[in-house]
């Protein structure tokens, strides 16, 4: 039995995961969490996949033209997460902080630590942990 080759070319969304504007407030949202985070611009560049610090100046200043899928992928699995934080955290600031505490989960590393390897599957793993951690 022979298969027919398959096509290598690149999977495309025929549409945009946001809008401008959702794309605009997903930004803004991400900017924000970032700061009460309280990480540096070059923990945030490697979080959204490695951006440039151009990128990310731009997404500080609301700018999203230049937002590629792939980042807007990312900042929505952040605002996952920090749903997550919300749920399972009544006082906002120690949700905050947790990110940033160690966790045997995560072997003894914080979220952030695991978030910081830059890959997409990491903020993933953060966000499923918390999901079961609500049950969810």
């Amino acid at each position: 039995m022979e298969f027919d080759p398959l096509d290598k070319g690149e999977a495309r969304l025929e549409q945009p995961l946001f809008t401008e504007a959702e794309a605009a407030a997903l930004a803004r949202a991400t900017v924000n969490l970032f700061a009460h985070w309280r990480i540096s611009d070059a923990e945030a560049r490697i979080i959204l996949g490695g951006i440039s610090e151009k990128s990310w100046d731009l997404l500080k200043g609301g700018g999203t033209s230049a937002t590629e899928q792939d980042t807007q992928m990312r900042m929505s699995i952040l605002m996952g997460i920090h749903a997550g934080l919300r749920y399972l955290f009544v006082d906002t600031s120690r949700g905050y902080d947790w990110v940033k505490k160690p966790n045997t989960n995560f072997d003894g590393l914080s979220a952030l630590d695991i978030m910081k390897r830059g890959d997409l599957a990491d903020l993933l793993a953060v966000r499923e942990y918390l999901n079961a951690e609500r049950g969810v």
